[in-house]
């Protein structure tokens, strides 16, 4: 089976006909707890200057072209040029989910590559990125607890989904540490931070072990609904609290 470290080899054979000027990786890969098969691949390319319609074609292409290779699927590649690098509210090119995408790379993500970004190809983040400031990342925070996961709380439907539930409660744990000390952690220790926070034990367990451990048996739907009233019942509160202290 392919690894991981062959994929990008393959990625980056595909993408130097675009000669980017760098390719970082952040998250998991670059901050020691990806985890093969389960973390996704976070990636993002400086190309020489904004995507024309040419530079779309290839982007897409190329990464149709690998979407049978095993792990491709969770590989997303931002695509930025030098010119547009030091608006963190701007949307750029992006591949993820199997489709071409407009998204940002928020302040989070600049001060992950800044602080441990992995450079797999070109000039190092600190060359070409601007810095993020505490205040800046701080309000990105915020913002974020606020706008977006209080208001996914009230959708119930969204919480019997895996994925949900574990980047809620991870999100919400690096948050407060982000506020609090003004630091990013992986999501290892966000697994650690959680019951200090108050997070149900339960859901907690979940997580960590369909992430470290084994897949989660089989479920009638009696557990998938419990937890996601034990998570919807703790992070609304949680959130809220978060906010008013921080925000």
């Amino acid at each position: 089976m392919q690894t991981t470290e062959e994929l990008l080899g393959r990625f980056l054979d595909a993408l130097a006909p675009l000669h980017p000027r760098a390719v970082w990786a952040h998250g998991s890969l670059a901050g020691g707890d990806y985890r093969e098969g389960r973390s996704d691949l976070d990636l993002i390319a400086v190309l020489p200057g904004p995507p024309d319609r040419t530079a779309v074609r290839q982007v897409v292409a190329l990464h149709r072209r690998l979407r049978r290779a095993p792990l491709a699927a969770k590989l997303h590649c931002g695509y930025l040029a030098p010119a547009t690098l030091d608006d963190p509210g701007r949307s750029h090119l992006t591949w993820a989910h199997g489709q071409v995408l407009r998204r940002p790379v928020t302040p989070v993500t600049r001060r992950e590559l800044h602080a441990f970004g992995r450079v797999l190809h070109g000039e190092p983040p600190a060359r070409l990125l601007p810095p993020v400031r505490d205040r800046e990342l701080r309000a990105f925070v915020v913002r974020d607890q606020r706008d977006f996961w209080r208001p996914a709380v009230d959708k119930a439907r969204l919480w019997r989904r895996d994925i949900w539930v574990d980047l809620g409660l991870l999100t919400f744990a690096r948050a407060t540490v982000t506020l609090r000390e003004g630091r990013l952690i992986s999501k290892r220790e966000a697994l650690a931070v959680l019951p200090v926070l108050g997070a149900p034990a339960e859901v907690v367990e979940d997580i960590t072990r369909r992430r470290y451990a084994d897949p989660a048996p089989a479920d009638d739907g009696t557990w998938l609904t419990r937890r996601a009233g034990l998570a919807r019942a703790y992070l609304g509160p949680a959130i809220d609290a978060l906010v008013a202290t921080y925000g």
